[in-house]
C-alpha cells in the first residue's frame, strides 16, 4: 500500500514539457479566461431546475467549456508513473484510488447526514439525480469529470509557474464554491488535493481523469443510497 501511494501521489517522474514563452503566456490568458467562464456557468446550472432539460444543457455547455479551454491552452500530456524498473501508464492504480476515496467519502456521509445543515447541501445536490434521468446523469457526469481534469490538472496545472497544486486545487475550489454548496467545495478541495498530487507526480492527465470519474461516477449512485 505504501508503495502504491508513493508512486501514485509522491514519486515525480523525469521528464521535460517545457513551453516556449509565447505558448506559455497564452496558456495562462485562456486558463484564466475559461475559470471564470466555468465558474459562472457551474453555479448558474446547479441553480435550475432539477431534472429540467436546460440543466441538461447547462451541463453538457459546461463540460465543452472545460474541454475546449484545455486544447485551446496548448499541449496535453497522459503522463507516466513508475512501474518498477520502468514507467507505465497510470491506469489500474488511479482507478484503486478513486475507489478508495469513494471509501471514504462514504464513511463521511454517513457522519454528514446525521448533521441536519450540511445534510441539506447534499440534498440539494442528490435532488438532480432524483428528479431527472440518472442515466443522462451517469454520461453528463462521465464526460464533465474528465473535461474538467483536462482544465484544471491539464491546462491550468501547466500555465502556473509556481506552486501548481495549490493554486489549480484552488481555483478548483473557488470554481466549485460558485454553486454556493459547502459540501461540494469540501469534496473540490479533497478532489483537488488528490489529482493535483497525481497530476504532479505522473506529469499528465490521464491519471487525475480515471481517479474523479471513479469517485464522481460511484458517489452519484451510492449518495442516494445513504440519504
Amino acid at each position: 500500500m505504501r508503495t502504491f501511494i508513493r508512486r501514485s501521489l509522491w514519486d515525480v517522474v523525469p521528464r521535460d514539457q517545457r513551453d516556449t514563452p509565447e505558448a506559455f503566456r497564452r496558456r495562462q490568458v485562456v486558463a484564466a479566461i475559461v475559470v471564470l467562464v466555468g465558474a459562472v456557468v457551474l453555479g448558474w446550472s446547479l441553480r435550475l431546475e432539477p431534472g429540467g432539460n436546460t440543466f441538461y444543457v447547462a451541463a453538457v455547455l459546461l463540460a465543452g467549456i472545460w474541454a475546449a479551454g484545455a486544447f485551446l491552452s496548448g499541449r496535453l500530456h497522459l503522463g507516466r508513473i513508475s512501474g518498477g524498473e520502468v514507467f507505465i501508464r497510470p491506469i489500474l492504480a488511479p482507478v484503486l484510488l478513486g475507489l478508495l476515496l469513494v471509501g471514504v467519502f462514504v464513511l463521511g456521509a454517513l457522519v454528514v447526514r446525521e448533521i441536519d445543515p450540511l445534510a441539506d447541501y447534499v440534498g440539494s445536490v442528490l435532488a438532480y439525480a432524483d428528479e431527472g434521468s440518472l442515466t443522462v446523469l451517469a454520461v453528463i457526469t462521465f464526460f464533465n469529470g474528465i473535461a474538467e481534469e483536462l482544465f484544471f490538472r491539464g491546462a491550468m496545472y501547466a500555465a502556473i509557474p509556481r506552486h501548481p497544486l495549490l493554486w489549480t486545487t484552488l481555483a478548483y475550489v473557488v470554481a466549485t464554491l460558485a454553486t454556493g454548496n459547502v459540501m461540494l467545495g469540501f469534496a473540490a478541495i479533497v478532489l483537488g488535493v488528490v489529482c493535483g498530487l497525481e497530476r504532479r507526480a505522473s506529469g499528465g492527465v490521464l491519471a487525475p481523469i480515471l481517479t474523479h470519474i471513479t469517485w464522481s461516477l460511484s458517489m452519484l449512485f451510492l449518495l442516494p443510497l445513504l440519504f
